[in-house]
């Protein structure tokens, strides 16, 4: 048998167990490289490549006419968002402008509230009273503490848009404001408000979209948080965690975070708690075929009352000397 191949006849490839050494070798198959031999040998008719460049141009022009009307209609609906938006914003300011004044109301009614119960308690009674509010964060307490103060980082001209941008990381988030306020809390704090919104055992700090609600009040930035505590405070905080990644986030996205000591500072009263109590569910009424000592046990008038007539000791001490209860507006007329 002859070594070599028939003539005219395409030399057979050696036969290679390596698939993949093979695979990069040649990896165009070889059908195609035959039909595009074949088309370079045979161009296609004239009538079939100005078919296609006519279906080229009609497709493009087709394309830019609807991207044009879409820009006319972009353009006839944007007075109408505009006017929306501003409509909108009218109403956020006036709904803003009524909650300002029902709260200056709330307050007002307070103080009155306030003034009758002082004159109805006795003065020991007055006292301590206004000390548990003090404590709990129903009363407006003066002392020395912290301030820390938190901004946004400097917003950038986004160069396709031209609008200033902030960036996420560079953004005062809700949890930050958690993260403070609860370091404030471990180094000492006695009473703390955020932009003059008293934090009480029953506070919230959350986030709706891209505002910050303290207590269901949305409030903006800069955000200051102010402390009440002893002396040891600011270094206690200065050293904790949460002190310790605001800075870096300061540093690596352009935060404003600052803390210092401040004297005197007043911080407002929280508005009244909502909080509802639990209550006893009736017994059912007594199976007849029972005794009579059974049933007395079973009936409702034998359960204990819901609330005693004497409330047990809070065990809750005096106000620190470093909070103190302002008084009330009628003790400054006495």
């Amino acid at each position: 048998m002859s070594s070599r191949e028939p003539t005219g006849q395409t030399p057979r490839r050696p036969f290679t167990p390596d698939f993949l050494t093979e695979l990069f070798r040649n990896p165009l198959e070889p059908g195609y490289a035959a039909a595009a031999a074949r088309r370079a040998k045979q161009p296609p008719p004239r009538w079939q490549t100005l078919l296609f460049r006519a279906v080229t141009v009609v497709t493009v022009l087709l394309i830019g006419f609807l991207l044009a009307v879409a820009y006319r209609q972009t353009l006839a609906q944007a007075p109408g968002r505009a006017q929306a938006r501003s409509v909108l914003v009218e109403q956020i300011k006036q709904r803003d402008a009524l909650t300002d004044e029902l709260q200056q109301r709330a307050d007002a009614l307070r103080e009155e509230v306030s003034r009758h119960r002082d004159l109805t308690l006795s003065g020991f009674d007055s006292t301590r009273l206004k000390q548990l509010e003090a404590v709990t964060g129903l009363g407006r307490v003066r002392g020395d503490g912290v301030v820390v103060e938190l901004a946004d980082a400097p917003a950038t001209v986004n160069p396709v848009t031209g609008e200033e941008e902030v960036d996420d990381l560079g953004r005062v988030l809700d949890r930050d404001l958690q993260d403070v306020a609860n370091a404030l809390w471990s180094a000492g704090a006695e009473a703390i408000a955020i932009n003059g919104q008293r934090l009480t055992a029953t506070s919230t700090i959350r986030a709706a979209g891209r505002a910050i609600v303290v207590d269901f009040r949305p409030i903006a930035g800069p955000y200051e948080v102010a402390a009440i505590g002893p002396k040891e405070m600011e270094r206690r905080f200065r050293d904790s965690p949460a002190a310790r990644l605001m800075r870096q986030v300061a540093t690596d996205h352009g935060l404003s975070f600052s803390v210092r000591a401040a004297r005197n500072l007043v911080l407002p009263a929280a508005g009244e708690p909502r909080l509802r109590y639990a209550q006893p569910v009736p017994s059912a009424s007594p199976n007849p075929s029972r005794s009579g000592s059974s049933a007395s046990a079973t009936s409702p008038a034998a359960l204990p009352p819901a609330f005693p007539s004497t409330a047990p000791s809070t065990g809750l001490s005096p106000l620190p000397p470093s909070v103190d209860p302002l008084p009330s507006p009628s003790e400054g007329s006495r």
